[in-house]
């Protein structure tokens, strides 16, 4: 058993799709027309190929009110690790993306939170000694 795919609400499936392979560096693996939106996914080119992030439609009301409720709230919906957290800071930074918490040492991991333009917060993270 492995994972293959983990899915991510936005609700714009065109701006998610702009914003996770332009300025997150992610590529494009699938889009399939589904009914009135798209099954569309992309992956990391740092990863392996068949692990897929999927980027749903946040149609649903209870998916709305949940993607809501976590930005509301401060909570990212998902992370992604990272090899230079303030490298990587200061190129999307440039790139006019929005922080809500800066690079911060927590433990052993460096954190930093941002907007994905598309209803999250989506938090980054580097622990020191593990890189790809």
């Amino acid at each position: 058993m492995r994972i293959a795919l983990s899915s991510l609400i936005v609700d714009d499936q065109e701006k998610a799709l702009k914003f996770y392979t332009e300025i997150l560096a992610f590529v494009k693996k699938a889009d399939l027309p589904a009914g009135k939106f798209r099954w569309l996914t992309v992956i990391s080119p740092e990863g392996p190929g068949d692990i897929e992030l999927v980027l749903e439609p946040n149609e649903n009301p209870a998916a709305r009110t949940f993607q809501k409720a976590l930005f509301d709230q401060g909570i990212p919906l998902t992370a992604f690790a990272v090899d230079d957290l303030q490298k990587e800071h200061e190129r999307m930074t440039g790139l006019g993306v929005v922080f809500r918490t800066a690079p911060t040492q927590m433990g052993p991991t460096t954190v930093a939170v941002f907007e994905d333009t598309c209803g999250n917060l989506i938090q980054l993270y580097q622990i020191p000694g593990i890189s790809r």
